[in-house]
Parts: C-alpha cells; structure tokens; sequence
C-alpha cells in the first residue's frame, strides 16, 4: 500500500479499496468545534496531477484556520436547506423539533459531519475544494455538504450529490452561480468561452462515496 506525504496532515495512505484516494491520520478540525476526523484526497492520482498535493496543503490550511464562529456564520444557510426541504416533503412529526427552531443557529443540533474530501474540480476554473460531508436530521437519504473553494470561500450547501458547485449540479456558466462568484477569482477563467463546452469529467469519487456506504450497510 503506497503512501505519500502532505506537509499540513502528514502521511496519506492509499485507501485499500479506491487507489484514487489518500486518506490522513485524523486530525483536529476547529472548524467544527475540534472534532477529530480524517481528511480523504480524492480522485487523485500522484503521477497525473503533480501540483494537487501543494494546492492542497494551501487549501487545508485555510480551512484549518476557520473556527467555529466561521461555522455559525452558515447557521442562516444551513436553516434554508432545512426549511425549504421541510417545505416540499409530506408533514412528519419526527420533524416537529425542526420546526420548533428558535435561532438558526441551533440547527446545528441537527447536523452530524462524518466526512471531509479534498478534490479538484475537473473544468472551468479546477481549483481545489473541499467538502465537509455530513447526515441531518432533515434529509437523511442524500445528507447535507458543505463546499469551500481553496478551503476559503463557501461555493456551496446543499444535499450530497456528487457536484462540487451549482452551476455544475445545474449545468450553467459559472456567473450564474452566486457563491461562486462571491468566491472572488471567477473572472480569471469566465472569458474562455469554450470551457463551458468541454465534457463534464465523470464524478468518481461520488461514486466511491456510494459504494462505500452501500457496503457499510450489507
């Protein structure tokens, strides 16, 4: 089983099952309160792209710089996803504490992260994201992520689906989506028309996701 070394996490060792991923020793995460989890580097293949690591470590220690009052800062978009998902499903008493919510803040209560990824985006600008995957009690069958270009700037939070931004998710250009926008470089990359018709690279590492958790649960 390979290795390879990340300046900011340390040791990233091969998953045994996807030879695309790395996975760190867990580390402490002070964005969400020091909570100890692992970070996967996924899609990757070392000899392919050189500069993902180094992109990378740029991108963990933003991330890294975050604390939990950054994270609060999300409670309001958080609390959207919630309630518009409420919106649109059958009423369930099960939900009734969601309801009942008296500062958005306390939605939280109701999100339990289980995953980080790192990955690079496949077109247009291919920068690095990473993506905080986490189970809520609102939509338990897709979850909810939370997606920051360079480890920096929230692009995106929405269900699991295996896009990094909206306007990947929805196939639009790139200056239609907001939060990617606000996440300042888009015009570096927004004149080169002809990216937008490049094929969409296949999401394997969502694939991945999927397996595993299928597995998991037989």
């Amino acid at each position: 089983m390979r290795k390879i070394v990340s300046e900011t996490v340390g040791i990233l060792t091969q998953d045994n099952q996807f030879e695309d991923w790395w996975i760190s020793d867990p580390i402490s995460i002070p964005f969400l309160e020091n909570k100890t989890m692992t970070i996967t580097f996924a899609d990757f293949n070392p000899d392919d792209d050189v500069n993902f690591i180094t992109e990378s470590d740029k991108a963990i220690k933003s991330f890294l710089n975050k604390k939990s009052e950054d994270r609060l800062e999300l409670s309001e978009l958080a609390y959207e996803n919630c309630m518009k998902f409420l919106s649109v499903v059958p009423y369930d008493k099960a939900d009734e504490p969601l309801w009942k919510i008296k500062t958005k803040a306390d939605i939280w209560n109701f999100i339990y992260p289980t995953d980080i990824y790192i990955s690079r985006r496949h077109r247009r600008d291919k920068d690095i994201y990473i993506n905080i995957a986490c189970e809520c009690e609102w939509e338990q069958e897709h979850g909810l992520q939370f997606i920051f270009r360079r480890g920096e700037f929230l692009v995106r939070v929405s269900a699991q689906d295996g896009h990094l931004t909206e306007a990947d998710a929805y196939d639009k250009d790139d200056s239609q989506d907001k939060l990617l926008i606000k996440s300042n470089n888009i015009n570096e990359y927004s004149k080169a028309v002809e990216v937008s018709s490049r094929p969409i690279k296949n999401n394997n590492w969502w694939r991945r996701i999927c397996i595993k958790i299928l597995k998991n649960n037989n």
